[in-house]
């Protein structure tokens, strides 16, 4: 399981990065992304603690753990100036709270966080055909969650997101340990949210090259 969308006690996550690492060790997980929520009161203090955190534990585990930010209820103006500062903080995977059918988020996020050129937007809703077609054309991933609520969406956002060939990953938006899923559990998430046997594996590996990318960024 490579899962690029987590939270700890940075947010409103239960555990510590150094717990979370291991539970997701123990889970079978080949890569971690660290996503606490962030806006602008919280960026500076957050992503350096996360990537302390990694660079303590890293030589230790198997797994690949990134620092990364989630943009969360951020008015859309601003997405692209956190988007940018969460990057030059160290972030090395931005993911923007997306138009979730469950929270109040303001219309327009997930055009923002596209135009941003965030890596991700978690749990887009009923996102738009203008703003599919844009995703694919900046090549920007839209999530398939396994977090309850914000799943809701999950059938709309495959069957369109295949529609149009925007690129597709599969996260927990783990809060709490029991959150954490497996490679075989993600792959029934996807089946049941409409996505095809055939292209499981390409989704797999959509989160895969964005580490690469992301590695090469840096």
């Amino acid at each position: 399981m490579i899962d690029l969308h987590t939270h700890t006690i940075f947010s409103d996550g239960e555990l510590i990065p150094f717990e979370l690492i291991r539970r997701a060790e123990a889970a079978g997980y080949k890569a971690l992304a660290i996503t606490d929520h962030m806006d602008a009161s919280n960026l500076d203090l957050i992503i350096p603690r996360i990537i302390r955190a990694i660079e303590a534990i890293q030589p230790h585990v198997p797994v690949e753990v990134l620092p990364g930010a989630e943009i969360t209820h951020a008015p859309p103006a601003i997405i692209p100036d956190l988007v940018a500062e969460a990057r030059k903080l160290g972030a090395k995977i931005v993911v923007v709270h997306g138009e979730t059918l469950v929270e109040p988020v303001l219309a327009g996020t997930n055009r923002a966080a596209i135009e941003a050129g965030a890596d991700i937007i978690s749990h887009p809703g009923l996102i738009s055909t203008e703003d599919l077609l844009f995703a694919k054309e900046k090549n920007v991933m839209l999530e398939i969650t396994s977090r309850k609520g914000h799943s809701l969406a999950n059938g709309h956002v495959a069957k369109e997101a295949v529609k149009f060939g925007v690129p597709l990953c599969i996260n927990t938006d783990s809060h709490g340990p029991s959150d954490l899923i497996t490679r075989e559990m993600a792959r029934r998430i996807l089946l049941g949210a409409g996505i095809e046997e055939a292209r499981i594996n390409s989704i797999f590996d959509n989160s895969r090259h964005l580490i690469e990318k992301t590695l090469r960024r840096a």
